[in-house]
């Protein structure tokens, strides 16, 4: 069984982009610029902005962090993207998910403009994905290709089954796998909460990503030996035995899963440090185009 490590990984990539905006500085050329929306005080969100700016740090790339009350008007959202949209300073942002209620998510992804979604979540960059066209890749099915191509896990005609149908993870990942490509020319079947018969689908798969949200759901009894797992969930559980009070548990049930593994990515220092990774590449290749 070896281990998909996320952590190691995603060190490498951070040091490969310092190493090309060492490049880009010398040659006189624009410092990468990364800019992010946060509104309101959700704890998880604030952990994931703080971590972005970290590594914007580490790699040499300019951040900017625009942080709104959790009150802000839908109104007032929609005139702050305007602004980073028309700033040229400005080569990629992010607004951070969830939003809260009163705000229309899909409204806010729409005003970013396509050339700055380094999240790859506007509809222009969703369907230059889907038609295998030149486009920012969401940030966790980028990261996960990443993994798959840098420990050559084998892919083509292997029968991936994706668990898990989120515009953010499952359903882009269920584009990237089918499409000819390094980590691709897979035949991918989608399993949802509507799913029947969901255990005869894992024991076929060879490559099984588990991205639906339930702690642990995924057990040994369900693959196969020699299976490759991505994990991309993680969740919060209680555990009194923790100084925190809880640890923290993926997707899949990895005590009895491993043994049966060839590859498996950990939970935590898996699938998590690899998308903020992504993020940094695709802000570098959004700077680079210009």
């Amino acid at each position: 069984m070896i281990l998909l490590d996320g952590k190691k990984t995603s060190a490498d990539l951070k040091a490969e982009i310092t190493e090309s905006v060492k490049l880009l500085k010398a040659d006189g050329k624009k410092t990468p610029h990364l800019a992010a929306i946060l509104v309101g005080t959700d704890g998880a969100s604030m952990t994931y902005v703080n971590a972005k700016v970290k590594a914007c740090e580490l790699v040499g790339f300019k951040s900017t962090l625009i942080d709104l009350p959790e009150n802000t008007s839908e109104e007032k959202l929609l005139q702050e993207i305007e602004k980073l949209n028309n700033d040229s300073d400005i080569d990629g942002f992010i607004v951070q998910l969830p939003l809260p209620k009163h705000i229309e998510e899909q409204k806010v992804l729409n005003a970013v403009n396509p050339d700055k979604d380094v999240d790859g979540f506007h509809p222009t960059n969703v369907g230059r994905m889907a038609l295998d066209m030149p486009c920012f890749l969401p940030a966790t099915p980028f990261g996960i290709l990443e993994l798959l191509e840098r420990y050559n896990v084998e892919t083509s005609g292997k029968h991936v089954v994706v668990i898990g149908r989120s515009h953010i993870v499952g359903r882009p990942m269920s584009i990237l796998m089918s499409q000819k490509r390094k980590a691709g020319d897979a035949t991918v079947t989608v399993a949802h909460s509507r799913t029947k018969n969901l255990k005869e689908l894992t024991l076929q798969a060879d490559i099984i990503v588990a991205a639906l949200g339930i702690p642990e759901f995924l057990t040994g009894d369900m693959v196969k030996d020699g299976v490759t797992i991505i994990d991309v969930g993680i969740t919060r559980i209680e555990d009194t035995t923790k100084k925190s009070g809880y640890r923290l548990a993926g997707d899949v049930h990895f005590e009895s899963v491993s043994p049966k593994s060839a590859y498996i990515t950990p939970v935590p220092g898996g699938v998590g440090p690899m998308t903020i990774a992504m993020l940094m590449k695709n802000t570098l290749l959004a700077c680079e185009r210009k």
